[in-house]
């Protein structure tokens, strides 16, 4: 049973069957899709130098475009402590240059949340909250979060978080994963957004 099978119970029977694929993530056997986000959007222009710092990081990043070609990847692995961790490697490849969006995932059956540790060397952190929607999608919202400092980290204020909402869902029509994004401040607005299309590839 991996992290997402344990955290959301008898209701990943309820996702869409190739959800239930995708999120089931064996130890050692890695989910590998590409595909196109349609659009990509970042905030306010002043953001972009604390995009591009954060980009160090392979966290977010300060480009905007349209029809980029993207690719993920999903690793299953047990830690040294016995814990089950996901490692999430977003990769977007611009016109001139690419960038990573990578996290790592473990749960909290006792809070029901996600332990999601974002960049590499992770930089913040957030408690996620898994659903299933009546459409058999899955859907992500972000709660408490923490900025980590090496071993060090420090509650962020809730005016100065990023709200994040994912919403995941399977096309098939189209016989593709279906992707959205959006990562606002309540202060600030949209720090990022993005949405598209992939399909599982084989390596």
């Amino acid at each position: 049973m991996t992290i997402y099978q344990e955290l959301l119970g008898e209701d990943f029977q309820s996702l869409h069957s190739k959800l239930q694929e995708r999120y089931a993530l064996p130890i050692g056997e890695p989910f590998n899709g590409g595909g196109t986000m349609s659009k990509i959007e970042t905030g306010a222009s002043w953001l972009k130098p604390f995009l591009k710092l954060a980009a160090r990081w392979k966290f977010l990043f300060p480009e905007n475009g349209k029809d980029v070609p993207f690719s993920i990847k999903n690793t299953c692995r047990t830690l040294p402590t016995g814990e089950v961790q996901i490692h999430w490697e977003r990769t977007f490849y611009f016109e001139v240059i690419t960038r990573h969006f990578n996290a790592f995932m473990t749960v909290d059956t006792k809070r029901g949340v996600v332990k999601d540790y974002l960049g590499e060397p992770s930089l913040f952190y957030s408690d996620l909250k898994f659903a299933v929607t009546s459409e058999g999608r899955i859907h992500i919202r972000s709660g408490p979060q923490r900025i980590v400092i090496g071993n060090l980290e420090f509650p962020i204020p809730r005016l100065l978080e990023g709200v994040v909402t994912v919403e995941e869902g399977y096309d098939d029509v189209r016989e593709v994963f279906t992707i959205q994004v959006d990562i606002r401040n309540r202060i600030v607005g949209r720090l990022m957004a993005y949405e598209g299309e992939f399909k599982m590839q084989t390596l």
